[in-house]
This record gives C-alpha cells, structure tokens and sequence, in this order.
C-alpha cells in the first residue's frame, strides 16, 4: 500500500545490490519505476509492486527522486543526462546516487545537476547482497542536512545505519577510502594464509588463533582507538621493534619462497620511522609517520589538517 505523501521514485540499475534495493522501496509502498538495460535484470522485478520503464527517462517522468545504482560514474551520467532521466523529474528533483564511482566525477555530476535545477547526494552503501536483501545495509551520504534528512525514509527502507558524512562529495569519498581498506586487507589476509601455508602450519588452526589477536580482529577495532587515536604514542610496542619482527618475518619468508609484497612496502616505511625521529614510539604511531611524510599539518589538538 502506497504510504500517505510519498514521494514517487525511479531506481535505475537493477544488479546484485540495485534489486534487492529496489524491491524493499516497493515493499515499504514507495511509488516506484524501475529500470535496467538488461531485460533479465527486470525481470527480477516482474513481481514487485512497481512499474517496469522502458528507459531511464520513462522511469524518471515526474519522479520526486531517481536512485542510481550502477557500475561507473560514466554510466550514471549517461542515464541521469544523455539517458533523459535528469529532464524527466520534477523541478527541484533530488538525485540519489547509491552507486561506489570516481569521486571528481561525482563532484561534476553533481554541479550539472545543480545547474539543471536538482538536488543531489552522494549515498553510496556499504555491505553485502545478503544486507541488501534483508535491508540491512549501511549508507553514507553527502550532501545538504535537509536533503538527507528528505530521503532517510527512503534509506531507512534499504538499510539500518545512515550516517550523513558531511557536504557533497563526501559520502563516496568515504566510500572508496573503506574500499581501499577492505580490498588492501583481502591481500593482506591472503598473504598471510599464504605464509603459514607455506610453513605448513594448519590452516584451521590459524585462522582460529588470529581470529582472536589484534593482527587478525583488526588494528582499528583494537590498538588504534585506546593508543595513537587517543593521543598515546607511549610505546606497549615501539616501531622499532616492529621493523625488527618484520624482518624476521621476511627472512622466513624468502627461505621458503614466500611472496609477501605488502610485507616488503612495510618494511620500507617501518625503516622511516628512525629518520623521522618516532623508532621510539607505539606501533600505532605509523599513523602519524604516515601523515608526516604525506605533509599533512595538524592542529592543536593534534588532528591532521588538509591544506
């Protein structure tokens, strides 16, 4: 049943995540258009309650909000403005981009559409299909308070968590340094399942003993907040110390021919830490080595300051 006052809402991008999306707006009685360049992938909506469109246009003809959920920025633009979409909303339309794409291109869009009288927000989401069937994903926004605030009901019908990141550009910005992180840690991970294969040590048992260490929970769950985020560089484990187990580390390694290429661009900068005047201080405190050789300034809190 359609809610009271709802806005009226094109989605356009139908994948793994965009359906599952999609059916739980319609579900929640959001007035819904959809569509997909793949008629398999419309299909998959074929027994929502919504309408099936015949192009990005036609989804979003006097729509209140068109959700995007794509692959790339490009094909974004390509259906908000050489698809139609853009020009088909209402005046003063809200366009909600869900997908995970290039940044400075986003800012672009997002000025075009500004210039064309709409609203914009950068809400790409967190989490995996599983979330996105259940409506438990997490969203990150960009964008304007009152914009977020505007479309918390259409978030609140895909995910449980929304957190308004701050201004425009923000929200995939966010999103890509989580991606960045997620995707270094996949090889980080596969390293070192790697590296006690090769030692010959059981798989099963490894994965149960560094499911229950820093090392494996993740330093940002453990180390990090109670040392270099609170300001305690006072070292439980100094980089020094660090640079020296890593290289015990990589020696191991080598003698049974086990690639760890992460391990080697670590040393490297474990080796900085004496020129720069930090061998001394907590592990954690690589944060702030880094920040250092990236020139980043800091305040007198101590919280780094982009210039």
């Amino acid at each position: 049943m359609t809610a009271p006052n709802s806005p009226s809402v094109a989605f356009i991008g139908l994948g793994v995540m965009g359906a599952p999306m999609a059916r739980n707006l319609a579900r929640a009685g959001f007035p819904l258009a959809v569509f997909d360049r793949f008629d398999a992938a419309m299909q998959k909506l074929a027994d929502a309650t919504c309408r099936l469109a015949t192009s990005p246009a036609d989804a979003a003809r006097d729509a209140d909000v068109a959700i995007t959920m794509l692959p790339t920025t490009r094909e974004v633009r390509e259906v908000l403005l050489a698809g139609g979409a853009a020009s088909a909303m209402r005046p003063g339309g809200l366009a909600i981009d869900m997908s995970t794409g290039d940044a400075a291109e986003t800012d672009a869009l997002a000025a075009q559409l500004r210039a064309l009288g709409l609203r914009h927000l950068d809400a790409p989401v967190g989490r995996s299909p599983r979330e996105a069937v259940s409506g438990k994903l997490l969203v990150m926004a960009g964008g304007d308070a009152a914009d977020v605030a505007a479309a918390r009901p259409l978030f609140e019908a895909m995910a449980d968590t929304i957190v308004h990141v701050g201004p425009s550009g923000a929200g995939i910005r966010l999103k890509l340094v989580n991606n960045y992180m997620s995707m270094v840690n996949m090889v980080l991970t596969g390293e070192a399942l790697m590296f006690a294969a090769k030692l010959g040590l059981d798989r099963r048992t490894v994965v149960d003993v560094l499911s229950t260490t820093a090392a494996g929970r993740g330093q940002l769950l453990t180390n990090f907040p109670r040392k270099v985020l609170a300001g305690d560089v006072t070292p439980d484990f100094p980089l020094r110390m660090g640079f020296k187990d890593l290289n015990l580390a990589m020696s191991l390694a080598a003698s049974v021919g086990a690639p760890l290429g992460l391990g080697a661009y670590s040393r490297e900068l474990f080796a900085l830490a004496g020129s720069w005047g930090r061998a001394e201080q907590d592990c954690t405190a690589m944060l702030l080595l880094l920040e250092d050789i990236a020139h980043l300034e800091r305040d007198a809190t101590g919280t780094p300051q982009r210039r």
